[in-house]
């Protein structure tokens, strides 16, 4: 009912403009009426024809209504239809699988070894050092699995020889030595074609010592760092460059385990670094400490070989210590027992100096080295305790730098003060030695002079 009434007013509305406006345009009453009339004329002529497009849109509203609805019917039918196929052919699979597993029997169990067989064997394979020399077997794996997971398609006599043959294969080449062409991965990263020799599933090698096989990318490379053990690795150019009878090879029976092992085992050069500046240090004092008892011990040698050779002359001769002695003593023959005494006791005092050159110092080594170890040890002991208040206790790494530092530049200073004990013992004994003549022999000579002025 509101919207009838909108409907006259509006209409009313478009009456009262019109006609305002014929009544603005006509000249008189008759005029005017004529135009009304014309203009209700018009009116009803476009509400008629507004009639009949409403009427023609309703009715196409309804036929595409019903279209849909027709639709509509229509997809429930195909829907219904599609389900009681989809039970149907479910239905199908579960009876044909029945059959399947009737059929089957015994052979259901081999078809599931089988499949475990091919997984385990590929994972095998990939991991193995034949891959190097047979690269394409995990794809024929590969494929057998899926046949036995799908149960679509049944293995073949031909595929479960296949994988008897590979496995036996696999067991045969693990107790061979094969040499072949292969690309290798040097260590500064260029790649070459070279001869490498794989001994069973163990290790391979080349001319250029042991090599790893990295099985996610397939590439033979060349170890970083080879041991340390220089047996090792000459064994295993050896293995290369022999041609008939027994090697001794050093075989990982671990498959990589222990040679990474020994691989990642520090070498001397890497515990030194481990030391410090405080291991450095040692070192030096070590090699300064050597260098000087090296020079007194040849120096004292020589002057000893010198003295034991002037016992056997007669005549002084002043290129020995014991020499320049006798030869003040004969520039002071004509003097008293006590001149002579003193005489001689001036020129045995020139000799000492010459004599202990040095031994003092290899001496303050052996004791100063030590110490220093003890320093480097408590260096690396407050780093520690530095890095457990941070990070905790919990990774052994992090304390690993304070740790070997602290136990490195004990080593090294213990290294270095043992041998300068040893060496300081030497040549003080060679000292001593020389030192001990010179005193006997001036002895002498006083007691010589004193019972000729007698």
């Amino acid at each position: 009912m509101k919207r009838i009434t909108m409907i006259i007013a509006s209409g009313l509305l478009v009456f009262g403009s019109g006609a305002a406006s014929a009544q603005d345009s006509a000249s008189s009453m008759a005029e005017l009426l004529r135009l009304i009339e014309q203009g209700q004329a018009r009116d009803s002529q476009e509400g008629r024809q507004r009639e009949a497009d409403f009427a023609r849109r309703k009715n196409e509203q309804q036929n595409l209504l019903n279209q849909a609805r027709a639709e509509r019917n229509r997809q429930e039918r195909e829907s219904a239809r599609l389900e009681q196929l989809f039970e149907d052919r479910q239905a199908q699979i579960v009876a044909a699988r029945a059959a399947l597993d009737e059929r089957l029997g015994a052979l259901k169990e081999l078809f599931g070894v089988l499949q475990t067989v091919a997984g385990d064997t590929q994972g095998r394979f990939t991991n193995s050092l034949t891959h190097i020399q047979f690269p394409n077997r995990e794809d024929f794996l590969v494929e057998l699995g899926s046949k036995m997971a799908g149960a679509s398609t049944l293995a073949s006599i031909e595929d479960i020889e296949r994988l008897w043959f590979e496995l036996q294969r696999e067991i045969t080449e693990s107790g061979s030595i094969v040499r072949f062409n292969h690309a290798v991965t040097l260590a500064n990263g260029e790649e070459t074609q070279m001869e490498i020799v794989r001994v069973g599933t163990f290790n391979v090698a080349s001319t250029v010592g042991y090599l790893q096989f990295t099985p996610s990318t397939g590439r033979v490379s060349e170890l970083q760092r080879q041991p340390e053990q220089g047996r090792f690795t000459s064994s295993a150019k050896d293995i290369v460059s022999a041609t008939t009878g027994p090697v001794t090879f050093g075989i990982d029976v671990t498959r990589g385990g222990i040679l990474a092992l020994l691989v990642e085992s520090p070498t001397i050069k890497d515990r030194i670094h481990q030391g410090g500046i405080v291991g450095y240090c040692i070192i030096a004092l070590g090699i300064i400490g050597l260098i000087i008892a090296l020079i007194r011990f040849i120096g004292l040698t020589n002057d000893s070989r010198k003295v034991t050779a002037q016992l056997k002359r007669d005549s002084a001769s002043t290129d020995n210590p014991l020499g320049r002695v006798l030869a003040a003593y004969e520039s002071n023959r004509g003097a008293d027992t006590e001149t002579i005494e003193l005489k001689l006791s001036e020129a045995a005092l020139k000799e000492m100096p010459g004599l202990t050159k040095g031994l003092l110092l290899i001496k303050v080594i052996s004791v100063v080295a030590p110490l220093m170890g003890l320093l480097g040890t408590v260096t690396g002991m407050i780093k520690t305790f530095q890095v457990i208040t941070l990070y905790g206790a919990g990774d052994p790494k992090m304390m690993a730098g304070g740790i070997s530092q602290a136990l490195m530049t004990t080593v090294l200073g213990l290294v270095v003060a043992i041998p300068m004990v040893l060496l300081h013992t030497i040549v003080s004994g060679q000292s001593r030695k020389v030192i001990n003549i010179l005193q006997s022999q001036s002895a002498g000579l006083v007691a010589q002079h004193s019972e000729a002025s007698h």
